[in-house]
């Protein structure tokens, strides 16, 4: 069915792309706290286990609004994992148990999600003239900058 938004379709598949990419980071950003969640070790086990848990959550529904803004637009959202692993940047290292490890591994690559954001937001509504899907990753942007921002504050 042809989509009729305002959007070229080849700005909507430029902007499709970005946010499947967008989205593979996500994933490995959910798999990673989610990692975390299970193997934190040390005297504030419970602050950091409850902590995780919140944050993969809130990552849970940003998944799911990414796939659906894909959709939105006209295009699939990528969910096999093996074009996950392909389209992500983000890496996942061997999991570190002590607390200080995760909180600033984590909090690494918000801060990679928030500078890629920043760009999209510019990107989607002057390039591709797609201010929904800007204004969409604003949103995401705030959500990052939320979460780095209260990791941050263990490591200080």
């Amino acid at each position: 069915m042809k989509v009729n938004i305002g959007i070229t379709e080849k700005n909507r598949q430029a902007v499709a792309m970005s946010l499947n990419q967008l989205l593979a980071d996500e994933h490995i950003l959910y798999n990673k706290t989610r990692n975390y969640h299970w193997s934190i070790e040390g005297p504030s086990f419970m602050e950091f286990h409850k902590l995780y848990e919140s944050q993969y959550t809130a990552l849970a529904e940003i998944i799911d609004e990414i796939a659906e803004r894909i959709r939105t637009i006209g295009h699939f959202a990528e969910g096999r994992l093996k074009e996950i692993i392909k389209l992500a940047s983000l890496e996942e290292p061997p999991a570190p148990t002590d607390q200080a490890s995760q909180i600033a591994n984590l909090d690494s690559d918000h801060e990679v999600l928030i500078n890629k954001l920043r760009k999209m937001i510019k990107d989607f509504d002057e390039k591709y003239k797609d201010i929904g899907s800007s204004d969409f990753v604003t949103g995401l942007l705030k959500q990052h900058e939320k979460m780095a921002w209260m990791l941050r504050s263990y490591l200080r």
